[in-house]
Order: structure tokens, then sequence, then C-alpha cells
């Protein structure tokens, strides 16, 4: 590739236009042949991306995404802003399984469809756009509070627990921007998410199953807190439900099968099962719950309830910490 259009394609992110390549001294024959032989690759009319490029994204679902969201941008030009479920991937944010290819755009004043594309029109505050290079895409909390007035509560939850426990967003910026929206169609649920998400939260297997026990009646429970004995830390757990003295577990496979710091399997279910120990000495019961329980969580839930009803004798032989919410104010935090 010409040293002018791999500079033009450098500025654009990747892609670049046939005026890019024309201006470059390329004939038309040229780009013909080009696209021919496959060393350039055609992402929309007059939009192209070396071969070289696009191999470099053909494993990554989320890269090939930007490419063609670059291309729209520049087949378009200036105006679109990379948004909803687009500008969630390019932020890195968990997106609902099934999520449509379409690069999806905003623009202050113009509705607009095409071919792999969907621009709609609504307000957007310099403040609401992040630009990095020839990307414009919105921000991260502008992004999470237009996905969730769409996306289903649970999804929209899941997203914005992993945003606050990444500390991708703050939980001012969540409610100020609910506030900014709040006459624009779906902004109920998306209030309704923000104020079910904790930033506490680690896993989409801890955020499905919170929601499905608060909607059972467990208004109580808490996320990732402490529990301390009469010699200091004994655990953190996932979950605390504060009326029962009890500790719920979220447990995924992955920990098992992929373990950290060089541990084996074998290592990290001895620990685990150490540290149950430990909890259950407290008189605390541990109830856990894997993937396979979702959705309805029906043994878990059976359990609890089973707990609920025991009687509690004698004083506490442990005291609970509370900890704060990532990306949220120090006057915000539990207490």
């Amino acid at each position: 590739m010409h040293p002018h259009l791999a500079a033009a394609a450098e500025l654009r992110g990747g892609v670049f236009t046939v005026a890019d390549a024309r201006a470059a001294g390329y004939r038309p024959d040229e780009i013909r042949v080009a696209v021919g032989t496959r060393s350039w690759r055609r992402l929309r009319r007059g939009v192209y991306v070396s071969a070289g490029t696009w191999a470099a994204a053909a494993a990554d679902e989320r890269a090939r995404h930007l490419l063609h969201s670059l291309a729209a941008l520049a087949a378009l030009g200036p105006g679109p802003v990379l948004s909803h479920s687009s500008a969630a991937r390019y932020h890195g944010l968990i997106l609902p399984r099934g999520t449509g290819a379409d690069v999806r755009m905003t623009h202050s004043d113009q509705w607009r469809n095409g071919r792999g594309y969907r621009i709609a029109a609504a307000a957007l505050s310099p403040d609401e756009v992040v630009q990095d290079g020839a990307l414009p895409v919105t921000s991260v909390s502008r992004t999470l509070v237009d996905c969730a007035r769409e996306w289903a509560l649970v999804d929209a939850v899941v997203a914005l627990d992993a945003a606050l426990h990444g500390e991708l967003v703050m939980r001012r910026d969540l409610t100020a921007m609910v506030l900014r929206q709040s006459h624009w169609l779906g902004i109920g649920s998306a209030a309704r998410a923000v104020d079910l998400a904790d930033g506490r939260a680690e896993s989409p297997l801890e955020t499905r199953g919170r929601l499905v026990l608060l909607d059972a009646g467990f208004r109580q429970f808490e996320t990732q807190v402490e529990l301390h004995g009469p010699a200091g830390f004994v655990a953190r757990v996932d979950g605390w439900l504060e009326d029962i003295c009890a500790a719920v577990e979220f447990d995924g496979w992955i920990k098992y099968a992929d373990p950290r710091d060089g541990r084996t399997p074998a290592q990290v279910a001895w620990e685990e099962k150490r540290r149950e120990d430990l909890i259950r000495d407290l008189d605390v019961p541990v109830v856990r719950i894997v993937q396979a329980d979702l959705p309805r969580l029906e043994r878990p839930i059976r359990r609890l309830r089973e707990l609920s009803s025991r009687p509690m004798t004698g004083p506490r032989r442990f005291r609970v910490v509370r900890r704060p919410e990532p990306g949220a104010e120090l006057g915000d935090a539990a207490a």
C-alpha cells in the first residue's frame, strides 16, 4: 500500500475511501485489481480496508464491528456518533446474547436507516461524546443509559454492574444521565436498571442471581460483604441476607476449570472447602448458586426459605463489614 494511503487509513482508524486511494495516486483499474485480488476488502460502497487489517480483526467480533462502524462513519461523513450497542462494543461493555450486528449511531437531528446501520435522532451534549481519532462515540454513561432504555431489565443491570465494578463509570454520572433523558422513550426502564445496579457484583451470575432473589422477596440481600470472627477476618461472601444470617455463594465453573494465580483445580476446590468450613464455624449457613440454577433458583430459594423459619439462638459469633460500591461517591457507599 502506498505510504500516503496508509497514512490516510491510519487517520480513519484502519479504513480508507476510494477518494483516499485516488488522492494517493491509484487509478480506477488499480483499485479494481486490489479488490479483485483481495488485497483490499470492501466494507461498503467506496470504503475499504487492507487484507492485513481485516485478517487481524477476523477472530475478534468486537474488532470487526469497529471496522464496520468506521466504514459507516467514513461513508456518511461528519455528524453521526457511534452509540447504543455499537458504543457498548467499543467500550467493552457486556452485551445481551443475540445483539444485532447493525452499526448503531445517533445524530442530533437526523433519523436514517441504511444497509447495516441505523441512525437515531437525539440531542447530544459535548460531554456525552468521546472522540477517539476518527471515531466519535457516546460516553460510557450515555451509552449505558441509551442501551438500558432498549434492553431487557436483567441485561441492562448486568452491563451496569460490570461497568460500575470495573470503574468505567460513576454512579453519579448514570443518575445525571437518567435525569437528562427524563422524558425520553424507555427512560423508566433505564432508571429502574440504574437503581438496581450494584457495582460490587463480580460476575453476570451474581447479578442475575441477585435479581431473582430480590424478585422472590429477599429484599435484604447485600453483595460482597466480609464476615469477621473473634480472631478477625474470616471470609468475603458473594451475598449476605441480614434478616436470616445466611451467606450466598455464586459458583462459576470457570473458577475450577481455569484457576487463577497458577493454582490447580484441586487446590481451588480444597481452598473453597476449607473456606466454607470457616464460615460454617461461625454458625453461618452457606447456600450455593450455580449457573444451572437459573433462571428460577428453585432449589436455592427453597433452602433460603427453610433457613428463614429456623429459630435464632444465642448471640452472633461474627460481625459483618460492608464494602463501598466501586464507582460510588463516598457518601453513597453502603453503610
